[in-house]
């Protein structure tokens, strides 16, 4: 590896899909950029953060591409959905949507690091209650809460803002949250704090949801 004093951070996966998932060729691949005594941080959004040299970077994200590890920025973004780590196939479960959802949003600036939270079931593997924004198929439609928090003693489970959407809705809906955040959130101020100042009610008002 060329000796570098810059790095770039990297959060790494395998994609979305039920459980954290990784084959040989993709650790073979992501060992190229690593020194034999450097540590791996795996997160609890299922993500490996690795620190790329800067001027390794591109060349690491074409061969991440060829070997099918999806990777993300570190810091103040969007996280990548968390999702089940089991499922009864696919289809029945709704990871297309998924997987389009985490397409449309992960990566995107917001004022703090934001984490969604998907669940193909009512059951709630994917542990959509107590994460910023969790989703969760029902049938054939999804339920939206958001301003969910797991630890300490803020925790609280998310509100529901609306059920029975179909995909196109839900993705619109979560679009039009993480504008209004934008807009209107403190720096570095957490989504979960956020929608209590700024009070779920008037959430739903502006997303025009009775």
């Amino acid at each position: 590896m060329k000796k570098t004093n810059k790095y770039i951070q990297l959060a790494v996966n395998g994609g979305i899909g039920f459980g954290a998932k990784l084959t040989p060729k993709q650790l073979m691949t992501l060992g190229e950029y690593l020194d034999g005594d450097t540590e791996i941080e795996l997160t609890t959004l299922q993500q490996l953060i690795v620190q790329i040299p800067k001027e390794e970077l591109e060349e690491a994200k074409r061969k991440f591409d060829e070997v099918g590890l999806h990777y993300y920025k570190v810091g103040k973004f969007v996280k990548n959905l968390r999702t089940c780590n089991f499922c009864k196939g696919e289809e029945e479960e709704g990871m297309p949507v998924a997987k389009e959802l985490n397409k449309r949003i992960a990566g995107q600036e917001v004022p703090f690091t934001l984490r969604p939270a998907y669940t193909g079931c009512p059951i709630g593997c994917g542990e959509p209650l107590i994460n910023d924004i969790g989703v969760i198929k029902d049938k054939d439609t999804y339920e939206l809460y958001i301003g969910g928090i797991s630890k300490g003693r803020e925790a609280q489970p998310a509100k529901l803002v609306k059920a029975n959407l179909d995909p196109g809705e839900l993705y619109l809906l979560v679009d039009q949250i993480l504008e209004i955040y934008r807009e209107n959130g403190k720096k570095r101020e957490k989504f979960y704090r956020f929608v209590d100042r700024f009070g779920f009610q008037n959430m739903k008002e502006e997303l025009k949801i009775v």
